[in-house]
């Protein structure tokens, strides 16, 4: 057994046709980030897209390939086409790593760059992970024989920019918490496979978001959350079913700003400065399951919940929220919501609980999922 932890994306919901109470969306397939990669969920995701022949091509052997002549970077652990390499405080990627390797977990060291042949004779590889290492500096053509790469976890280094040539196989990349300020146009060109981005904890502006930057690409996951936006980008993926942009400095929704989204489930505007959400702004959002909301200035329910059929879980605490009306989240008549909520937060808002009308909450699966709470003046 690996000594690491699962952490994975929570929840997953499916429209029904009545109303109903379903479970919430779930993203699968993705590792949620962390500090740390856990290894063991990596090789899961791993065999699991091999049952399902998505891990790309047959296996090819390199010509100076010798299985008589076994290999194993010093101090590693090298099992079923697994070398786990972490925490070793190793400065540079090792020597002699097996041809055959599908995961090269390199985490937790002191590597601080990556060199042209580093990965040289890995054609096999799968996932790579870099996490938590001090890497500033990538040859533009280190990544070239990785061709069969699907997985590159690259979170908690010091990269600037997002790396150059990465592999037209990657599915999921990770470079959360580096020190990128611009996604320029062509960054990710090519990468018509791809479908996870994680980039929060960037100091990303949005002028820093070229356009163009996302051209071509077909992500379901995407997040640049705790970055420096003023404001929801523009030109983002139009497939997105995640979008998180929490921990920004986000002062308003306008009614454009979410119009090519129609296709979201999860949208994540917690923890910004939210004060003005215009009205209609979430109308085109009428297959959303989950909206957090929390931790922003909004002074009363956004227009257009009630409309929303799959809507299921609503994060609306530490608001300025004064004023909860009837048909804010319920609507007026019935077989229109498909779902029931199976989560309401309003805590710590400035609601006198007791004046709002039962009837408020009809299209709630049980009473629990309602949190009013105290609030804090």
């Amino acid at each position: 057994m690996l000594p690491f932890s699962v952490v994975l994306l929570l929840l997953c919901a499916t429209p029904l046709p009545t109303p109903s109470v379903a479970l919430p969306f779930e993203q699968k397939g993705f590792l949620d980030f962390g500090k740390s990669i856990d290894v063991e969920g990596v090789m899961m995701m791993m065999i699991n897209d091999e049952e399902e022949g998505s891990a790309v091509e047959e296996y090819y052997k390199p010509e100076y390939y010798k299985p008589d002549q076994p290999t194993c970077p010093f101090g590693c652990q090298c099992n079923q086409k697994v070398v786990q390499c972490s925490d070793l405080g190793l400065h540079y990627v090792p020597y002699d790593i097996p041809p055959e390797t599908r995961l090269l977990d390199l985490q937790s060291n002191q590597i601080t760059e990556i060199r042209e042949d580093d990965f040289k004779g890995l054609s096999n590889l799968y996932a790579l992970v870099l996490v938590n290492n001090k890497i500033s500096r990538v040859h533009p053509r280190a990544f070239m024989p990785l061709r069969r790469m699907q997985k590159l976890y690259f979170s908690h280094n010091q990269l600037t920019a997002v790396p150059k040539n990465l592999p037209s196989s990657l599915v999921e990349l990770r470079i959360h918490d580096n020190r990128i300020k611009k996604v320029a146009a062509g960054d990710f060109s090519g990468l018509g496979s791809m479908n996870c981005i994680e980039m929060g904890r960037n100091p990303i502006q949005n002028s820093g978001l070229e356009p163009g930057a996302f051209d071509g690409l077909k992500l379901t996951f995407l997040r640049i959350s705790e970055a420096k936006l003023t404001g929801i980008p523009k030109d983002l993926p139009v497939g997105l079913h995640e979008l998180h942009l929490d921990q920004n400095q986000i002062q308003a929704i306008e009614l454009e700003d979410l119009r090519q989204y129609e296709g979201l489930h999860r949208l994540g505007l917690g923890y910004n400065h939210i004060r003005h959400i215009e009205h209609g702004s979430l109308y085109y959002l009428q297959n959303l399951r989950e909206l957090h909301l929390e931790n922003n200035r909004i002074p009363n329910v956004p227009g257009g919940l009630a409309g929303m059929k799959y809507l299921q879980v609503v994060y609306l605490h530490s608001n300025n929220i004064s004023q909860v009306d009837m048909n804010d989240f319920c609507p007026e008549g019935f077989g229109v919501k498909k779902t029931y909520y199976n989560g309401i937060s309003l805590f710590d808002n400035p609601i006198n609980y007791w004046e709002v009308e039962p009837a408020t909450f009809r299209c709630v699966s049980n009473r629990m999922a309602v949190q009013f709470g105290n609030h804090k003046k």
